[in-house]
């Protein structure tokens, strides 16, 4: 293939390929050329190309290779020079002339003629000369041609009419006139050329539109005639733009002149012309067509549902703002469309017409009009429901019997209300919540209007007034009870009329199925049993009446069952009741019913009992839960006498009449569907008669109308829709597209099944059609049968398999036909019931009889069955899963395949074949792969019978689908096949080319990610598979080029360095504006994924085609806003839910790689969505848009004006954007706001983002958007729609976080949102008004507590005015249940109340934590973020909340005693009030838990501050009192229920116990919080607690009753398993800590008191843990609880603490730095360990203290580590503040445990010696000695006792002094020198004396080295000082006699550090320093020792004379500053203290 890739055809390797490979050759060459040509210079090799490529000509190319090498050639001369071009035409009109008629020159031919056709196009008027030859050349060949030659002749002379424009018009007749009689042509191809031939000519000639119209709309009436979907596409497009150019008013200049003569047709002329088509089709009419309505003879269906895509057209074409304009008269031609008497001959055409006509009003109205516009629409719609209404009321009400066609006229406008009526409900439902003008203007009546046609005389009008209701409702759900208590009302009132009853109950059972839609519901009590009861009870009354009542009483039943199980639960009862007596009790009862009764009676009576068997079947759709095995039985009874009775009816009816037949058949379609919904299990007793029943309705036994059954496409396969044509499911004109095949399944209408108006509406309709009941009857008993089948045994398989042997040998011709598809539905059906069951088919002969039946029909003329008899095969083989039976099955049709030579019996063998491999998967079939691809390979290349090649590629694609890698080894065959057909296949087989483009797919998919490698063989598959995708992207058939995309789809998965994005996003590009929906999917399913990887070059290849906007090919609307500006604008348009999610999917993907480079770009898009949320007032902004085209038009050239006539306005009319769009816009902005979140910091900080803006200008950060967006939240919270206020007020919170803590930096100390408080006021204040719902205030009141506690306001009335909404709010919420009038469900009052509740509680968390710290510090520093708010006076924000704070905690705390019963398990259900809660009522508990879930952590957070700062003092009888009067009952329900008095009666301390058990309660949350609860819950859930523990009366509480502190603990320790953050272990050690000290201080209370009792007693019992024993028991223990929870703290930061961590292997014994956070848990676990032996009796301190100690020991070991600013870490004076605690308590020395306690102290010592031992210090990283230091010393001066006298501890502290002080870091040689001053020191001199004798001395030494040594630095110096300081201790504590001897160690060293004059001042400032303090220290020695001192100094006299000098030197210093007079003792401070002092 690379031999291709060059500029001129490589003759000499396509001389060395097979004849086989050189189509391709040559097709890869004009594909490289097509590329390379619009970039190369081809001067001089021109003449060689145009050889080469006319040359192509004559080899008979295929049709895609014409098209390239036409496209080339006119390429190449458009570039080059044109001097040959004439010779060139000349030659390819010699060739169109000859005479050859083989067929092996017509491929020459065919690729001459496109050749003509290219370089007209191309070249246009420079060809103008040979023009009138080339055209008349062409159109006499036409006459002689076939049908591709006549395709491909015509789509030439649209190229030339297309090129040349306006200067051919001297050919326009002759075309004309001779493509015009094509138009009806057999060949469906050449029709479409024909029509798009025309559509080309009609620009120019206008004679088509004036003289010539009547006829062209009579050609296309006939060419609709018998046409396929393509031809009705083409035509319609042709025929409705034809009449739209008609009316156009054009503002050509040239165009007036050649108009002035002409006559133009009105507005009205054309909607008649228009209607004809819809009304008499296309048989030829005259003039005066009155006779033909007379004659019978039904409209064409095809003609009519080509007509109907003509109107849509029409409308199109003139655009949205004339549709806007002439509305009116529009709506009154289309209604009377489906009013006249021609449309309506049988009630099936009725349905038909209805459904094209509401397919006009949706396809214009729905997508054509804005918002506006369409609320206008509405307004006309209910206009024309009036007035028709009148005219229906005037006939009602006329008795004198005048109007004689009065009864014909409301049979009319029963169709007319339907249709509009479905229109306006459609309209209403997707204009969702901005419909609500609709309803509040009370000018256009739109409810009245409605509920006015429920009185209607038909029923069909009746249903769709109902169902427009529901729309309403739906869209607008605070309407819905409003409306419900309106019906039931007249429903009352009006008891007497037929209509009303039935009208208003179906208004009321539609608007009951509507509920489900409404997330809030409705009151629980409005579903109202007693109304449907009512009817039921007085049916029997009113003879005229009997039926609708009867009718009525169980729809209503039945709707009120989808209501779900919280409201049928409570009637369920009743309603088993009712069912039960509407049947016979007994058969007895049965046969005696037999003989009585009319038939009138009868028919009441079936009715009944259809509508209380579909009152079950939604009891049991809709409320499985309820379902019980009791429940079933009791059902059963009714249901198996129904069952019974069946068998009756035929007699029945018989004695009165075949009128009776349609409510049996009623009965049965209810029986069979609600069976099918219960377990088979549960009627097997009556196995035997239902399948009677079942069989002998399908097989049309009693039936003698030929119903087919309407479910075997939906059992079909989905792929197999290119056989069977359903992909007509999948275009946008489904809905008339149903009605062209003659079957059932477009003729839905909601009055063949009124219960149809509260189900469920199938995904992707708009409007519930249930099929005629006939056909509904037989699909249910076909679908029972498949789920009973699995059930039934082999015996009667057998029989009924045979019986349908037997049916269909019966049955002749078409009734044959009918029966056949019956039976393979139910086959199929049933088969698919086995797979899923698991179980097989059955014994041989069940097979047997199965496959005689599914083999015989594999040849039946009939496509469809056909397929279904594959499909059965395939299902059958899946089911018996045999090997031999495959096998016999594939051999059968490889025999039938030899030999059969008839198109029937290959293509269903075929496709036998496809299925065995689909149903059996790869392994399973094997052995047959080989021959069967064979086959197929064979039958795929039979060129007579294209059906046989689409059925042979499609069972071929299915085997290569099945195979998957097995079948790697056919695939070069395979392909290679595949590339030759799309070569050679004439394009107009399209199934076939859909085929390839099938199989191709396939192949990709079995290759799969081989497809990456570089071999050979990879290689050439690699660019076949690309040559294929070329061939059919190119296809003009849409389904072909769906298929194409996904390949190259599945391409790019696999190999995407391979796929050229370049050129294929902007042909997706192209296709997201086709006509086809399944183009439009399969471009965006492809976009999705490639945005996935690639969005950034796929916007960028975008954008390319925005650039290229001149060709005249790429129509496409790309503007500036790149492929997400279209995506935006398509989620307007598309109404495809697949469709709408995979282009929200793209943006998404887009959005997340691109949002944060592009911001700017992308914040623009969502704005100007959104910003249409203000245009709502505005009109449409069209204008701006248009001004700019008319300019256009004005710098074009003439003929260019000629070309684009219609054209503009062609273009998509710009719609405002819909709600949803907007919704999804406001969503896209929080996803930005949370993609920069996680990008860079500078997107939230004003300074960082300036400074990069201007280091960058291209730098875009979120925060410089800030107006934008808080602009964006604004217009979106604000907006009608309630969606989209939601998103908006989402997308304000999601700022208010992100933004609140950024500081403005011009004004510091302000923060930026600061400016925009008034925006944040003004968006929050509409959704406080009365009628918000409740889902939007709950946000709301989110939003302000956000607001509020985010600190950014600081000024008190600016808050006050967020403030003030709240309290407003809680005003509601005080109202209590039951007083507001209810439009939703209670539980959505509750979601209302608890949302205010939470916000008040979180304002007042926010507000408490602003306070200034208490003297208390807590140990969450996170307060510290609150910096804010200083400028406020300290207590100002509570004083907001002081007034409201007595209401608020009334209501909070019955808020949480809601929650306590709702979370209580489900075997307490029984304890909880039976008539709710405070906030919540018994029938909506589901709902309402869900509300309380979301809101009570803030609460008791709040809870806990307020019982905090009142001290749980304030008593409030009258909270209690209120609390009972809230659950308006005299007690209040308390958790502990012993204490019952009257609440009144309380005492303080009970009101309090009660409390602290319901918050404690409320605590069990944090037992095992689940994984998906907000961490906020869990953090306020822990504030709450530490909050709590901080008032006396709640740790008394706690302490009193140990068990309750050791359970809390208990959870604590659950919680720390399961949550990792360490915030929440930061608050879980503050609680313990609190906890903790809570006992230590009852037990000192409890010690203080005993002491004073026992002062006299000698003996005192051992208070605290542990008792006498010291043992301590799990479970009980505070202290054990307490130690277990505070290791896993440990053991999770410091792993190697536990000796199983560190022996584990996997364990890495590494020694890091702990972190911040880290450091602050380990300080805080220690601090609390050593408060625990205060907790223990002497003996139990001595069972915990090994553990105790060994800990902290450790922990100072590891975290002692030295840093470079001698910092303490906090876990080390934690450590060390707890051994002097541990140390010192007293209790712990008692005789009987005192020696433990000194073994223990030494064996510390021992460890912390051990630890510190100078062998050490050469580990990295080097321990910090003076911590260690300060531990020994620690435990010398606070244990002297027990270490006097241990020799080995006590050379080991010396040493550990020695080696500190003779550290080279003068900071530890100061430490040591004041700690050994500590030790010096000590009371008792027998610890002290062995250190000062063995240290002294070395600290002698070191001072004296000094003198040569001098200090440098300040820290030197402080060493010093300190050494000297020790020396002084020592001469004071040493004896009179010796301090002689001692002075003259101190003396001389002092002395010596006195500098002389002349050095003093060269020297250092510390050695100043020095010289101050030694002689400050002088003078204060000699007064202090004056004897002593004199001795010294006499004896060194040099001494003397260095005093007196520096003494003298001193005072005259002094005389020059007098000012400096220092005391005598101060010594200079050392410069660095601890932090904290441990003596």
């Amino acid at each position: 293939m690379e031999l291709a890739h060059s500029l001129l055809l490589n003759e000499e390797a396509l001389a060395q390929i097979t004849e086989a490979k050189r189509p391709v050759f040559i097709f890869e060459w004009l594909r490289f050329l097509d590329k390379v040509l619009v970039a190369t210079d081809v001067k001089e090799k021109q003449k060689k190309l145009v050889e080469q490529l006319t040359g192509l000509i004559s080899s008979s190319p295929g049709p895609p290779t014409r098209k390239l090498l036409a496209k080339n050639l006119a390429a190449l001369y458009s570039i080059g020079d044109t001097y040959t071009v004439f010779q060139t035409l000349d030659k390819c009109n010699d060739i169109i002339r000859n005479k050859d008629d083989t067929a092996g020159y017509l491929p020459t031919k065919l690729a001459a003629v496109a050749c003509v056709g290219a370089f007209y196009e191309k070249m246009g008027r420079m060809l103008g000369s040979a023009f009138p030859e080339t055209v008349n050349n062409l159109l006499k060949s036409l006459k002689s041609a076939e049908s591709q030659g006549r395709s491909e002749i015509l789509m030439s002379l649209q190229k030339v009419l297309n090129g040349l424009g306006g200067a051919a018009a001297s050919c326009h007749r002759d075309i004309y006139k001779n493509a015009r009689s094509l138009l009806t042509d057999r060949s469906m191809a050449v029709r479409c050329a024909v029509a798009k031939c025309l559509l080309e000519l009609q620009n120019e000639a206008v004679f088509m539109w004036t003289a010539e119209l009547e006829n062209i709309a009579t050609l296309c009436f006939k060419a609709l005639e018998n046409s396929n979907y393509g031809v009705r596409v083409a035509v319609s497009k042709l025929l409705g733009t034809v009449m739209a150019t008609a009316l156009m008013t054009f503002s050509v200049p040239g165009m007036a002149i050649m108009r002035q003569n002409v006559k133009r047709a009105t507005f009205d002329e054309v909607l008649e012309l228009m209607a004809t088509g819809f009304l008499r089709g296309g048989s030829g009419f005259l003039k005066s067509g009155g006779e033909m309505l007379k004659v019978g003879g039904s409209v064409n269906r095809e003609v009519r549902v080509g007509v109907t895509q003509a109107y849509v057209v029409f409308v199109t074409t003139l655009g949205g703002q004339w549709l806007e304009r002439s509305f009116a008269t529009f709506l009154s031609h289309v209604l009377d469309l489906v009013s006249h008497p021609r449309a309506t001959q049988t009630h099936v055409e009725a349905v038909y017409s209805r459904r094209c006509v509401s397919f006009i009003l949706r396809a214009t109205v729905g997508s054509l009009l804005g918002e506006k516009a369409q609320i206008a629409a509405a307004k006309e719609i209910c206009q024309a429901i009036g007035k028709q209404m009148k005219a229906v009321e005037a006939v009602v009400n006329d008795t004198s019997g005048e109007n004689k066609s009065g009864a014909a006229d409301i049979a009319a406008s029963q169709h007319v209300m339907v249709c509009a009526l479905q229109e306006l409900g459609s309209l209403v439902q997707s204009l969702n919540a901005t419909a609500s003008p609709l309803i509040q203007e009370a000018s256009i009546g739109l409810l009245e209007t409605v509920t006015s046609v429920l009185l209607h005389p038909t029923m069909a009008a009746r249903l769709a007034a109902a169902w427009c209701l529901r729309c309403v409702a739906v869209a607008l759900p605070f309407q819905l009870t409003p409306f419900l208590d309106r019906c039931a009302e007249r429903l009352n009132n009006l008891k007497t009329s037929p209509e009303a009853v039935s009208g208003y109950s179906f208004a009321m059972a539609a608007l009951l199925g509507g509920v489900h839609q409404c997330p809030l519901g409705i009151p629980h009590a409005k579903g109202k049993v007693c109304i449907a009861e009512d009817l039921l009870r007085t049916a029997a009354q009113n003879s005229r009446l009997s039926l609708q009542r009867t009718q009525a009483g169980w729809l209503l039943l039945g709707a009120l069952m989808t209501l779900g199980p919280s409201v049928v639960r409570y009637h369920l009862p009743k309603m088993l009741l009712l069912w039960r007596n509407v049947f016979p009790r007994s058969l007895k009862e049965l046969e005696a019913e037999k003989a009585r009764g009319d038939s009138f009676t009868w028919q009441v009576t079936l009715e009944g009992r259809a509508g209380a068997l579909c009152a079950m079947r939604s009891f049991v759709a809709h409320c499985p839960e309820l379902l019980t095995e009791d429940v079933i039985r009791k059902l059963m009874t009714p249901i198996e006498c129904a069952m019974t009775m069946m068998s009756h009816i035929p007699s029945v009816i018989k004695a009165h009449g075949a009128h009776l037949k349609a409510s049996a058949a009623m009965v049965r379609l209810r029986l069979y569907d609600i069976l099918a919904l219960l377990p088979p299990k549960t009627y097997e007793g009556s196995f035997n008669a239902l399948l009677r029943e079942l069989v002998a309705e399908f097989t049309l036994t009693d039936n003698s109308a030929n119903t087919t059954t309407s479910l075997l496409r939906s059992l079909c396969h989905y792929d197999d829709s290119v056989l069977l044509g359903s992909w007509l499911q999948e275009t946008d004109h489904k809905s008339i597209e149903d009605q062209v095949p003659n079957s059932a399944s477009g003729s839905g209408a909601l009055e063949h099944d009124p219960s149809s108006i509260y189900l469920r509406i199938p995904a992707g309709e708009a409007v519930p059609g249930p099929l005629p009941l006939g056909v509904s009857v037989i699909d249910a008993s076909v679908a029972l049968f498949g789920v009973v089948f699995p059930h039934v045994s082999y015996k009667h398989r057998l029989q009924m398999l045979d019986h349908f042997a037997e049916c269909v040998k019966q049955a002749k011709g078409v009734r044959q036909q009918a029966v056949q598809l019956n039976i393979f539905t139910a086959v199929l059906s049933a088969l698919k019931g086995l797979a899923e069951n698991k179980s097989t088919l059955g014994p041989e002969e069940v097979r047997k009889s199965a496959l005689t039946l599914v083999m015989g029909a594999l040849d039946n003329p009939n496509p469809i069955l056909r397929c279904a008899a594959g499909e059965a095969l395939g299902r059958m083989a899946q089911v018996v899963g045999e090997a031999t039976f495959i096998a016999r099955m594939a051999q059968y049709s490889f025999d039938k395949l030899k030999s059969a030579r008839d198109v029937v019996s290959r293509t269903g063998h075929s496709l036998a074949l496809g299925c065995l491999h689909r149903y059996v998967g790869g392994i399973g079939s094997g052995q047959h792969l080989k021959t069967s691809v064979s086959i197929l390979l064979a039958l795929a290349q039979d060129g007579t019978s294209s059906e046989v090649q689409t059925w042979s590629l499609h069972s071929l694609a299915l085997i290569v689908d099945s195979s998957g890698p097995m079948y790697r080894g056919y695939v070069e065959p395979t392909l290679s096949l595949v590339l030759t057909l799309l070569l050679t296949v004439p394009p107009s087989h399209t199934e076939v080319h859909q085929c390839l483009g099938r199989c191709l797919g396939a192949i990709i998919t079995t290759v799969g990610p081989e497809l990456q490698g570089n071999g050979a063989t990879i290689s050439t598959i690699r660019s076949s598979c690309l040559v294929g995708c070329a061939i059919t992207q190119d296809h003009s058939d849409s389904l072909v080029q769906a298929a194409a995309i996904s390949c190259l789809q599945q391409l790019h998965m696999f190999a995407p360095r391979h796929v050229n994005l370049s050129s294929l996003v902007p042909s997706l590009c192209v296709h997201l504006c086709s006509s086809h929906l399944l183009l439009r999917r399969a471009a965006v399913a492809c976009l999705r994924q490639l945005a996935q990887r690639e969005a950034a070059e796929v916007c960028e290849y975008a954008m390319s085609l925005a650039k290229n906007a001149g060709d005249k090919e790429s129509s496409v609307n790309i503007t500036e806003t790149g492929l997400e500006g279209l995506l935006f604008g398509m989620l307007d348009r598309e109404t495809d839910r697949k469709l709408c999610s995979d282009i929200h999917d793209t943006l998404g993907h887009m959005l997340s790689s691109l949002a944060v480079e592009k911001l700017s770009h992308w914040l623009m898009l969502c704005k100007d969505v959104l910003a249409a949320s203000s245009d709502m007032s505005t009109a449409t902004p069209l204008s701006s848009g248009k001004d700019e085209e008319s300019e256009k038009k004005d710098e074009m050239d003439d003929d260019t004006m000629f070309t684009t006539l219609g054209e503009e306005d062609k273009s998509k009319p710009f719609v405002a954007p819909r709600w949803a769009t907007r919704v999804f816009a406001a969503d896209c902005l929080c996803r930005i706001i949370h993609l920069c979140d996680n990008a860079d910091q500078a997107h939230f900080d004003l300074a960082m983002a300036r400074s990069a803006k201007l280091r960058n200008p291209t730098n875009d950060l979120l925060v410089l958007h800030l107006s934008d967006l808080i602009r964006m939240a604004f217009m979106a919270a604000t907006d009608h729609s309630n969606q989209l206020r939601m998103a908006g007020l989402q997308a304000l919170e999601d700022i208010i976080k992100k933004f609140a803590s950024v500081p403005e930096p011009e004004f510091p100390g302000h923060v930026i949102l600061e400016q925009y408080q008034a925006n944040v006021g003004a968006a929050l204040r509409p959704a406080f008004s009365q009628d918000t719902p409740s889902d939007i205030i709950a946000k709301a009141c989110q939003v302000c507590s956000t607001w509020i506690g985010s600190g950014v306001v600081s000024d008190l009335n600016d808050l006050r005015r967020v403030h003030n909404l709240l309290v407003s709010s809680l005003d509601k919420v005080q109202a209590g249940k039951g007083s507001s009038s209810q439009l939703y469900r209670e539980s959505a009052t509750t979601m209302e109340k608890l949302a205010v509740l939470k916000a008040w509680a979180e304002v007042t968390t926010a507000y408490s934590e602003s306070k200034p710290k208490r003297t208390i510090k807590n140990t969450d520093d996170d307060d510290d973020d609150y910096g804010t708010i200083d400028e406020l006076p300290p207590d100002s924000l509570i004083t907001l909340v002081q007034p409201e704070l007595p209401t608020l905690s009334r209501l909070w705390l019955a808020a949480l005693k809601d929650y306590a019963l709702l979370t209580l398990p489900a075997e307490f259900a029984s304890q909880l009030p039976p008539d709710g809660g405070a906030f919540y009522t018994p029938e909506t508990i589901d709902t309402a838990r869900l509300h309380y879930r979301n809101s009570w952590a803030p609460v008791l957070h709040a809870v806990a501050l307020w019982l905090n700062s009142t001290g749980f003092t304030c008593s409030e009888p009258a909270e209690a009192a209120a609390l009972s009067g809230l659950q308006k009952r005299s007690t209040s329900v308390n958790l502990n229920q012993a204490s019952g008095a009257t609440p009144s009666a309380k005492s303080l301390p009970e009101i309090n116990k009660d409390r602290m058990h319901l918050i404690l309660g409320n605590i069990q949350f944090l037992c095992s919080p689940r994984p998906e609860e907000p961490i906020e819950h869990v953090t306020a859930c822990l504030q709450a607690l530490h909050t709590l523990l901080d008032s006396p009366y709640a740790r008394v509480h706690i302490a009193e009753d140990q068990l309750i502190g050791v359970e809390l603990l208990n959870v604590l320790h659950r919680l720390l398993l399961t949550w990792n953050p360490p915030s929440v272990q930061l608050l879980v050690t503050g609680v313990v800590q609190q906890i903790v000290r809570a006992a230590q201080d009852y037990l000192q209370e409890k010690r203080n008191t005993l002491n004073e009792d026992d002062m006299e007693k000698e003996s005192c019992p051992a208070l605290g843990e542990g008792g006498d024993s010291g043992g301590l028991i799990p479970g009980k223990s505070l202290v054990f609880a307490t130690m277990e929870l505070l290791m896993f703290i440990l053991v999770r930061h410091m792993p190697h603490l536990s000796t199983k961590m560190s022996d584990s292997p996997s364990h890495v014994a590494t020694k890091t730095r702990l972190s911040e956070e880290s450091a602050r848990l380990v300080a805080a676990t220690v601090t609390i360990l050593s408060d625990l032996p205060s907790l223990c009796s002497p003996a139990g301190c001595m069972t915990i203290l090994p553990t105790i100690l060994f800990l902290i020991a450790r922990i100072l070991k590891d975290t002692a580590i030295k840093s470079v600013d001698n910092q303490v870490p906090p876990p080390v004076s934690a450590a060390l503040q707890g051994i002097k605690s541990i140390v010192t308590l007293s209790m712990a020395k008692t005789e009987e445990t005192q020696k433990q306690w000194t073994a223990l102290i030494r064996s510390t010592l021992a460890c912390i010696l051990e630890y510190s031992q100078p062998g050490n210090l050469n580990s990295l990283p080097a321990p910090d000695e003076v911590s260690m230091l300060t531990a020994i010393a620690l435990l010398l001066w606070s244990a002297s006792s027990e270490i006097i006298g241990v020799q080995s501890l006590q050379n080991g502290c010396m040493n550990r002094f020695k080696n500190a002080l003779n550290s080279c870091d003068p900071w530890v040689q100061a430490k040591c020198y004041q700690l050994l001053l500590s030790v010096f020191q000590h009371s008792n001199r027998a610890l002290s004396t062995p250190y000062i004798h063995s240290l002294a001395p070395i600290v002698v030494e070191k001072l004296k080295a000094v003198e040569r040594n001098r200090p440098a630095s300040n820290t030197e110096l402080l060493a010093v000082q300190e050494g000297i300081k020790v020396l002084e201790t020592l001469v004071a504590l040493g004896e009179e006699q010796n301090r002689v001897q001692l002075l003259a160690l101190l003396v001389p060293t002092l002395i010596s550090y006195l500098l002389d004059e002349n050095s003093f001042a060269s020297a250092s400032t510390a050695s100043k320093d020095l010289h101050e303090f030694a002689l400050q220290n002088l003078m204060h020695i000699g007064p202090l020792y004056p004897h002593a001192f004199k001795t010294v100094m006499g004896a060194a006299p040099e001494l003397k004379v260095r005093l007196e000098t520096a003494v003298r030197a001193s005072q005259a210093s002094k005389a020059k500053a007098a000012a400096r007079q220092p005391a005598p003792t101060v010594h200079s401070a050392p410069t660095i203290k601890l932090k904290t002092s441990f003596f």
